[in-house]
């Protein structure tokens, strides 16, 4: 599948704010519930949120609840993470997967299928 992650910024210091977006030309992610998930060297691969094939149904782990917020436009095949209040601990890879169901399942990797290379998240001052 032809697919694609992308980040307005990338580097921002500690308090800022960015924007990832995932995209899949050619597949419909409409059906889907999709997770982004941060990779840091060293550690196991962490979940940061999913959202529902509907938007409706969206979850966060405890490490960036009320920071982040995940959202879908369907008019453009595409889902979002807006990413606020940064920390130096936010640094990771961060990249999209989309789950075989339409809801979303518990923050963990199921299998799921992986989007684009990821993208580097930097956070320093």
């Amino acid at each position: 599948l032809s697919a694609a992650a992308g980040v307005w910024g990338g580097s921002v210091q500690p308090g800022g704010s960015l924007r990832l977006s995932c995209a899949a030309p050619g597949f419909n992610l409409d059906y889907y519930a999709i997770f982004w998930f941060r990779e840091v060297s060293g550690k196991e691969r962490e979940a940061v949120s999913c959202i529902s094939s509907s938007g409706a149904g969206q979850i966060y782990p405890d490490s960036v609840k009320g920071r982040f917020t995940v959202s879908r436009d369907k008019a453009k095949n595409a889902v979002f993470l807006q990413m606020n209040d940064l920390k130096s601990e936010d640094t990771a890879v961060y990249y999209c997967a989309t789950d075989e169901t339409s809801n979303c399942r518990a923050l963990r990797y199921f299998g799921m299928q992986r989007w684009g290379k990821g993208t580097q998240v930097t956070v320093s001052s």
